[in-house]
């Protein structure tokens, strides 16, 4: 362990030297203007096709840029766009470009320059994202949503069209998804397989160097295109370094001794350390580190399979409905987040919806309070008592959930639902969840884009897995999402968000956990650094005050 940790120690020091030594006009850095942060998680690719997770996001969103964004509060605004007008009853959307973007410079492109971003460059990002052989998991973002024969259209190098199939009222925030993300064709093309370590893309920050396991450097893009308010050019930060620590102990502690800038959520190990029971941050450490709290648009859940034809299923008690019932009323949602997370987030008494969404409401839409004596009297009903046991169910998580998964397991066992909590790595489970491998899964769904379609289209037959883990399939429900995107009037749509929930809950392929909150911790150095309800890591307009 102490050989792994000095080797870590070399390479962060010769990746800072390569970041102070570099940048995109080859001017010095200052180390104190660099926003570190360590990702636990690890960074699977730095393409955008394959931004399905918060750890890809959060570089992506850096190095790259959409058409539009969403700011602080989660209002679609121009990016790479300028401006956009709606024709053909909202079926066809004609966006104007700025002129003035530049791909980061790379050898890819003549003298090594980047060049100017055209509408051709979006027209063949959005086909790239659909192509199968590039095996996109973002690719089902426009499914049922465009044009079949020619949905994307370069006007002129300044001007782009999207022609739809119907219209779609979320268009906008499913463009500002990461994997609409605008790229180059010639360094797709290059870099081939390599794209995903050598990304090149118009945003704020430009890559530099990436040391996988050990650490990944990005530096200022001193030609992006977005200014602040007085005229001065965006970003202002010199670069950004990510450490790949996989120990929360350890990242814990580099925050502590200010060897990082921020940390996001905190280690179930240090939560009492900083946090009282009701979720507010210890006096010992205030003024010392500022936490932010905020609304997050995601769900935490249990997923179930639910595919009847599943070879899995077939002997399961989980097939039986009254089983997946007891589940949800069996487990005390305030007292695990109360104990585990400190008050941190709110229990999921209602639908998949997370609170945040217009359609949430815990009285139209009601989901399964903590009723033991209901969880047992449903399992009798399903045939299973002191006579005939239930066989044991396996439930599949990652390590960094395993106390939440064991609090759950002990929830079910006292009502009579034998449990048995099983740690896999990350990548395996989403693997073996997309093949239809797992039967009961501890899951979360973040909001690409702020709309209730977002998390309900996880349950929509037609799409492929991701998003639907569960394979949950049921006629209502489909016909009530193809609706939603036929309605144009938000208080319909909300309606039929809810008549969605409802149909969910009642078929209980999921057991909803808790309504998530964004938790950072900052250093005092850091001004500027505002969360919002996606949670996304948003850095251009980031300070430090090092004085």
């Amino acid at each position: 362990m102490a050989l792994n940790y000095k080797c870590k120690l070399k390479f962060s020091i010769f990746v800072f030297a390569c970041l102070m030594m570099a940048s995109c006009t080859n001017h010095k850095i200052s180390n104190k203007n660099i926003f570190r942060y360590n990702e636990s998680a690890g960074i699977s690719s730095l393409d955008p096709a394959f931004a399905k997770n918060q750890s890809v996001m959060w570089p992506i969103h850096q190095l790259y840029n959409t058409l539009v964004e969403l700011d602080s509060q989660l209002k679609v605004v121009p990016s790479l766009a300028k401006s956009w007008n709606f024709l053909n009853h909202n079926r066809t959307i004609v966006f104007r470009l700025r002129t003035d973007v530049y791909f980061h410079d790379d050898p890819v492109f003549v003298n090594g320059i980047g060049r100017k971003l055209v509408a051709a460059d979006i027209v063949y990002s959005y086909n790239r994202l659909l192509d199968k052989r590039v095996a996109s998991p973002g690719a089902w973002i426009f499914n049922d949503k465009i044009d079949s024969l020619n949905p994307f259209v370069a006007i002129d190098d300044s001007t782009f069209e999207i022609r739809l199939s119907t219209s779609c009222p979320v268009i906008l925030g499913i463009l500002s998804m990461p994997y609409c993300s605008i790229v180059p064709k010639e360094a797709v093309i290059t870099y081939g397989q390599n794209f995903r370590s050598h990304p090149v893309g118009t945003g704020p920050f430009c890559f530099k160097v990436w040391e996988e396991g050990q650490a990944l450097i990005l530096k200022r893009n001193n030609r992006y295109f977005e200014t602040d308010e007085k005229g001065k050019k965006l970003p202002y930060l010199e670069g950004i370094k990510i450490s790949f620590l996989d120990n929360k102990a350890s990242e814990f502690i580099l925050f502590q001794q200010q060897e990082l800038d921020f940390i996001n959520d905190i280690d179930p190990s240090f939560k009492d350390e900083l946090i009282t029971k009701a979720g507010e941050m210890k006096k010992q450490w205030v003024g010392k580190i500022s936490m932010n709290k905020h609304s997050y648009l995601n769900t935490e859940y249990l997923g179930i399979l639910f595919d009847t034809s599943n070879a899995l299923l077939k002997n399961s008690p989980l097939r039986i409905k009254k089983v997946r019932l007891a589940i949800n009323y069996a487990i005390d949602r305030k007292k695990m987040l109360m104990y585990l997370r400190n008050s941190i987030g709110s229990p999921a008494n209602s639908g998949f919806i997370p609170k945040g969404l217009p359609s949430f409401d815990n009285e139209l839409v009601h989901g399964y309070d903590y009723n033991p004596i209901k969880a047992k009297l449903l399992l009798k009903e399903s045939g299973f008592d002191e006579e005939k046991k239930m066989p044991v169910i396996h439930l599949l998580t990652v390590s960094t959930y395993v106390n939440v998964a064991s609090f759950i397991a002990n929830e079910l066992n006292k009502v009579g639902i034998p449990v048995e909590v099983e740690t896999v790595q990350k990548s395996l489970l989403l693997e073996q969840m997309s093949k239809g491998q797992v039967l009961f899964f501890r899951g979360s769904w973040i909001a690409d884009y702020p709309d209730p379609s977002n998390f309900l289209s996880v349950f929509y037959s037609k799409n492929p897995s991701p998003p639907n883990y569960t394979r949950y399939s049921n006629k209502k429900y489909d016909s009530l999402f193809e609706q939603s995107f036929l309605e144009t009037n938000d208080s319909l749509r909300i309606l039929l968000f809810r008549k969605m929930d409802n149909v969910l809950i009642e078929d209980a392929p999921i057991i909803p956990l808790w309504y998530d909150m964004v938790l950072h911790f900052v250093t005092p150095q850091v001004e500027n650094f505002k969360p919002n309800s996606l949670n996304m890591l948003e850095l251009k307009r980031v300070k430090k005050n090092y004085h």
